[in-house]
């Protein structure tokens, strides 16, 4: 599927929120208040936290690169996961939005894939990754790899 590994979560406990994380999309992103699913139109950390807080368990799933379509893929797991049962599911990605070359920011083309990322969300990926076991470290140059991860709320 092209997801390196995964860890169960519990999202009220084990996915961390923080004010500061917007702040990192709206002035260190190019990208910012183009996409629906990032800042100013994704939902703000306070919302997110209700929403984890509404959840009992969530899957990280840990993707070596982005190469993988992870946005794709998660959709897929989301749908998997409503088709087994689980109605509340939802996926959050990272990174911004890909499916448009240019996002129609009256309406989204594609709501049934169209997924904002952790960050965009508000959740410190560091911090949550970490605490999950993943030994990840900030990117400094090009040449370095990145790890990639999106979360799956499941109740």
């Amino acid at each position: 599927m092209g997801a390196e590994d995964a860890e169960l979560l519990v999202p009220k406990d084990e996915v961390f929120t923080g004010n500061w994380v917007r702040l990192k999309c709206q002035f260190g992103c190019g990208g910012y208040g183009e996409r629906l699913t990032c800042p100013p139109y994704s939902p703000t950390p306070q919302e997110t936290r209700k929403v984890l807080d509404e959840y009992e368990s969530g899957i990280l799933v840990h993707f070596p690169s982005e190469e993988n379509n992870l946005k794709e893929l998660m959709a897929d797991l989301e749908r998997e996961a409503f088709l087994s049962g689980y109605y509340k599911a939802f996926a959050l990605a990272a990174g911004p939005c890909n499916f448009c070359e240019e996002c129609n920011l009256e309406e989204c083309e594609h709501p049934h894939k169209a997924r904002p990322s952790m960050e965009a969300c508000g959740i410190d990926v560091y911090k949550t990754a970490r605490n999950a076991g993943y030994h990840i470290e900030v990117v400094k140059n090009h040449e370095q790899s990145q790890d990639y991860f999106g979360l799956l709320l499941l109740e």
